[in-house]
């Protein structure tokens, strides 16, 4: 029996591969603000959290920056407040708007620009970095979003199909 060297090589992501998983991230939340009552998106919370409709808004405040600022280098800090409504219809509509926008500009981003460093409003870190990073915050809320609605006797849409 002889042993046989194995090699090490590194895991490469595409571009189309990584526009893929975050298109598959923004139609499942799409689906979770969808899966509210309407009544509930902005209103209903559990233990001082803020409503799902609010942290959806900042999803879509993240995407948006990260966005722009792997195409342009300019990452400034958003009005967390500004352009956002307590109205589900507007909420779906922006949602919609800037997952058609990412479709059409993601890939332009220059590959060289994953590795460079970024000063974001919260830290600084590489596109790559970044552009993960807005993925892992609307998981992270999202599921905040799934005890919500278990909470309100709801099915959640399923995690795994995106």
């Amino acid at each position: 029996m002889t042993q046989t060297e194995t090699v090490s090589k590194p895991v490469v992501v595409t571009p189309e591969q990584l526009l893929a998983h975050w298109q598959g991230h923004r139609r499942l939340t799409r689906r979770m603000i969808e899966a509210f009552p309407e009544d509930q998106l902005f209103s209903f919370s559990i233990g001082g959290m803020r409503p799902f409709g609010v942290m959806a808004w900042e999803m879509q405040q993240v995407s948006a920056l990260t966005l722009t600022g792997l195409l342009s280098g300019e990452w400034p800090e958003p009005n967390w407040r500004g352009g956002v409504s307590p109205d589900r219809g507007e909420l779906l509509s922006a949602w919609d708007d800037l997952t058609a926008q990412i479709d059409r500009e993601f890939l332009k981003v220059d590959t060289a620009f994953y590795a460079q460093q970024h000063a974001l409003p919260w830290g600084e870190m590489s596109g790559w970095a970044a552009a993960i990073y807005c993925i892992d915050n609307e998981i992270h809320h999202r599921g905040e979003g799934y005890v919500y609605l278990r909470a309100l006797g709801i099915e959640p849409p399923a995690f795994y199909e995106r």
